[in-house]
């Protein structure tokens, strides 16, 4: 029997074997959670995050030391404050990750509000595809969701480690999103946005093996992926920045002015150019924004790692 082939637009086979067992019964939890009352997901995802800060040492950790180094404005007991809300908005946005994956997005269809679609309008119109820049914010897969109701929009991810949740989830994400690239598939992404495709991309992690440059993000040297600047110089494609937050209930997705003048010749200026796209996007909803990565691991030379040695 000839074998599966795994495609942008289809998931690869999922595994059934006994050592998989585990992550099956985990895929079954979160497809029951994706399934609760929204309000209910709400009040539960409090609770999970209230109960994650106390479980969650290393990455409690990590969170304090990129708030201290990203506000250094904020008092303590402000920063402590934002800490807690972060957890929060972690336990809240695992519901909403489950529940655009597996459940439905009604309730949230209900109180969106999108802004700027008409900002693409002329991109559209030169046949140019456009590379939609966001970070890793607890609301990213539902606002994605929420997003593709107006754009054949694609994306890229990291592939997981685990067999069937590669299954699961990619399968979660193309109900809505027009195909799925792993960050290996860069050709096929490349060749996306040069037919003139929409992509999601995330570039706002410390990438170990990657093209990288350090360039500041709140003010802190950040050793940042140059992709945004490759995608851009070898596509023609757009770069458009993606603003989104929940607020209370509701959902407010932005999009902004494509950069101007993108890409320059440099990959460090347009790297520093994403990462104040991205600080803008997490001034306007801290508590929403992964704290718990720790972003500042790589330092450049001379310069010791915050979170010590590991």
């Amino acid at each position: 029997m000839p074998k599966a082939v795994e495609s942008p637009t289809s998931p690869p086979p999922p595994p059934f074997g006994p050592r998989h067992w585990p992550m099956w019964i985990a895929y079954g939890v979160m497809c029951f959670g994706a399934r609760l009352p929204w309000s209910l997901q709400r009040a539960l995802g409090g609770l999970t995050g209230a109960f994650a800060l106390r479980v969650a040492g290393a990455r409690r950790r990590a969170a304090q030391i990129n708030l201290a180094l990203c506000f250094p404005e904020k008092t303590p007991a402000e920063r402590e404050r934002l800490l807690r809300d972060s957890f929060r908005d972690f336990g809240i946005g695992l519901f909403e990750f489950s529940r655009a994956w597996w459940g439905s997005a009604e309730p949230m269809r209900r109180t969106v509000r999108i802004e700027g679609l008409e900002l693409l309008d002329d991109i559209r119109a030169q046949g140019r595809g456009v590379l939609m820049v966001s970070g890793h914010f607890m609301t990213l897969e539902m606002c994605g969701r929420l997003m593709c109701d107006h754009l054949p929009l694609a994306g890229m991810y990291r592939r997981h480690r685990s067999p069937v949740m590669e299954w699961a989830v990619k399968r979660g994400r193309l109900r809505y999103a027009s195909a799925m690239f792993t960050n290996e598939e860069i050709r096929a992404a490349m060749r996306h946005l040069k037919q003139g495709g929409f992509l999601w991309y995330a570039p706002d992690q410390d990438m170990r093996g990657k093209d990288t440059v350090f360039a500041p993000f709140f003010g802190v040297p950040a050793a940042t992926i140059t992709a945004t600047h490759q995608f851009a110089r070898l596509s023609g494609c757009a770069v458009v920045p993606f603003f989104h937050r929940r607020e209370g209930a509701d959902y407010v997705l932005r999009v902004g002015a494509p950069l101007e003048d993108f890409p320059s010749t440099d990959a460090a200026v347009d790297s520093a150019r994403v990462n104040a796209s991205i600080e803008a996007m997490v001034r306007e909803a801290p508590s929403q924004y992964l704290w718990i990565h720790r972003r500042f691991k790589r330092r450049p030379p001379g310069m010791s790692s915050p979170y010590g040695k590991r």
